[in-house]
């Protein structure tokens, strides 16, 4: 109800209140409607539907760094294992009749020379042997003499008749006899001082002393076995068990690195000889390895070795571009209008540099070097070349 100008009441429509509620709704939504209308004018333009950015077609391409890998010269190194062993491992046992051991003179890990005594045997019934030799000897010498004498007595009476030339022909022959019975008894004495010298047990050649299993006082004789064992000259190999493969593919006189277990010191050396045949049941070779004397190195022990079995010229790939599924190894490459090819290689040596590819690439080619598990074959990147 408001009041009339005439100082009266008045009634009021009560159905105008809503038509003015109205009005003020649809001006609301008109200046709104006015405000984002001015804001998308301000705003940069947009590219149609269906057009990417930079005006082409589609979707917008992935960037994806890749690399021509070249050609790289590989060292070509064979990994195996093995047992260390002297280079010539001499057992050393009894070379005369044997008896019983005096004095043992040598010990494990010494170097000695060659014809050195390492133990001695008891020889004292062989030295009285020499002696009643010896004493033969100088009876023979004795006979021969006076045999001699009488040839010259007998030599000069003949002409005068008093000896007949037959009884200086015995002479002589008896003479001539004797003279041999003094060479056998010689030749006797020899053989005895030989096989004297031969009861002391000797190193055949100069060398280190590795074991010995004779103590002294023991009956030693051709049939106890070795009594000590020697590594000669002291040199030492690995004996590298190798697939048939690498034994195949390998030289004499490839350079090695030997590495024994639980050491971080690294020997160099060489393949000195290779197996001529291989295991069939193990389908493995042996590579023996030379390696210098080391007091580190102990034969029996077990080590590892590298065999660098000369260079190859291949691509060298970073680990992240291989990919691996079940059928085997492959990279994906930059063919055609930038699509992507799957490219199946077999891999090679590792090294710091990376992986080497044997076969499956020429090096020309365009190699993704990383996000490759997350493309697709035929799917078109955008490659981006990577410094070098």
């Amino acid at each position: 109800m408001n009041y009339a100008p005439s100082g009266g009441y008045a009634l009021t429509d009560e159905t105008e209140r809503p038509s003015r509620r109205r009005r003020w709704i649809i001006g609301g939504i008109v200046v709104a409607l006015l405000l984002i209308a001015a804001f998308a004018m301000m705003r940069p333009g947009k590219p149609a539907p269906g057009t990417a950015a930079g005006g082409q077609q589609g979707e917008q391409l992935p960037s994806v760094t890749v690399a021509a890998p070249g050609n790289n010269v590989v060292d070509r190194t064979i990994t195996g294992t093995g047992s260390l062993a002297a280079r010539v491992d001499m057992p050393v046992g009894v070379a005369g009749e044997g008896g019983r051991v005096t004095a043992v003179l040598v010990q494990p890990g010494q170097w000695v020379g060659a014809g050195q005594i390492l133990a001695t045997v008891d020889s004292s019934v062989q030295t009285q042997t020499a002696a009643s030799l010896a004493a033969q000897i100088a009876v023979a010498r004795a006979d021969a003499k006076i045999a001699q004498s009488n040839v010259d007595r007998a030599q000069s009476l003949v002409g005068k008749g008093f000896i007949s030339k037959a009884d200086l022909e015995t002479k002589i022959a008896t003479r001539d006899a004797a003279v041999a019975r003094v060479k056998v008894a010689e030749a006797t004495l020899a053989q005895q001082r030989a096989t004297n010298g031969r009861l002391d047990i000797r190193a055949p050649a100069a060398g280190l002393v590795l074991t010995r299993s004779v103590e002294p006082g023991q009956i030693v004789s051709a049939g106890s076995g070795a009594l000590f064992r020697m590594a000669k000259g002291g040199e030492m190999e690995l004996r590298a068990e190798l697939s048939e493969g690498d034994i195949q593919s390998l030289s004499v006189g490839a350079r090695a690195q030997v590495t024994p277990v639980g050491s971080t010191q690294v020997f160099n050396g060489s393949v000195w000889q290779i197996s001529p045949v291989i295991d069939p049941t193990t389908r493995r070779g042996i590579a023996r390895i030379a390696i210098p004397y080391d007091k580190a190195l102990r034969p029996g022990g077990f080590a590892s070795a590298s065999i660098y079995g000369g260079a190859n010229t291949l691509p060298v790939l970073p680990n992240s571009a291989i990919q691996t599924d079940a059928s085997g190894n492959f990279v994906y490459v930059v063919g055609k209008d930038d699509k992507v090819e799957r490219r199946a290689i077999k891999t090679g040596e590792v090294s710091d540099r990376g992986v080497s590819i044997v076969s499956g690439l020429s090096g020309s080619e365009r190699v993704v070097l990383a996000a490759g598990a997350f493309l697709n074959p035929g799917q078109k990147i955008k490659p981006i070349l990577a410094k070098p």
